[in-house]
């Protein structure tokens, strides 16, 4: 798999085929395989902040999520594939119904969690689903009380997989504090608004918007209000800074 450096943080531009054989050849009582869904947003908050920094490089894999990564790496002549996190996560989904795996959906909003699973339920009739809201987490990814008795139930549920989805740098440092209490979690991965978008919160981008890399344009449409999020830091400033940066 292609691997380049962007402000000192491992991306591996891996496909998802690759990261399927990957977990097809893990053993069962290996340690959990956390994922990484890099974004242009990720990456500049991990050149801010060291301890996100530390956080990310201590994930497994770092796959390209946002276009931005994907096109200024292929301008430098790095060839990744893009994997975004709501496509491989429906496809961890998929994998674990097949598998009768136990999925984890943690975080969003109050009743998102919730929502998101019992529409996963309807496409996928055998999955085991738990949701949790997973309380209050700080962006050093403490919780507060309901935060802790969310992580005791998700104990005693045990998932094999864990998508968790406080949005970052949140869901980052809370699996990192967190992991070693789920020993039999095989995969676990930040999703960020995917499960905004399985609950039907949030609508995602037309699939030839997709397909373009232009779902940054939809959300910009949907929420105008993130326009320095979105088009500044994700399409300005990325930009600029990694291309000097990335090796």
């Amino acid at each position: 798999m292609a691997c380049a450096h962007v402000f000192g943080i491992p991306v591996e531009g891996s496909s998802q085929e690759e990261l399927l054989r990957v977990l097809a050849s893990r053993k069962t009582d290996s340690q959990p395989y956390w994922i990484v869904t890099a974004n242009p947003e990720i990456l500049l908050r991990a050149r801010e902040d060291s301890s996100y920094a530390n956080a990310i490089k201590q994930a497994d894999v770092r796959t390209v999520d946002g276009f931005g990564i994907w096109l200024v790496l292929r301008l430098k002549g790095i060839r990744t594939h893009r994997v975004t996190g709501i496509d491989f996560a429906e496809t961890l989904v998929k994998m674990a119904e097949g598998k009768e795996w136990r999925v984890a959906c943690v975080g969003g909003a109050p009743g998102v969690a919730e929502k998101a699973c019992v529409a996963l339920r309807e496409r996928y009739p055998q999955l085991i689903c738990h949701a949790e809201q997973g309380g209050n987490v700080a962006e050093d990814g403490t919780d507060d009380e309901a935060g802790e008795e969310a992580r005791h139930r998700l104990t005693l549920f045990d998932p094999q997989i864990m998508l968790v989805a406080f949005g970052h740098p949140k869901q980052e440092q809370w699996i990192l504090r967190n992991l070693n209490d789920f020993p039999y979690v095989r995969v676990v991965m930040g999703v960020g608004q995917t499960l905004d978008v399985w609950a039907g919160v949030v609508r995602r981008a037309p699939r030839v918007l997709q397909k373009l890399g232009f779902e940054w344009l939809w959300r910009l449409f949907c929420e105008p209000s993130r326009w320095k999020r979105i088009v500044w830091r994700a399409f300005i400033l990325f930009p600029f800074r990694a291309w000097k940066d990335i090796h």
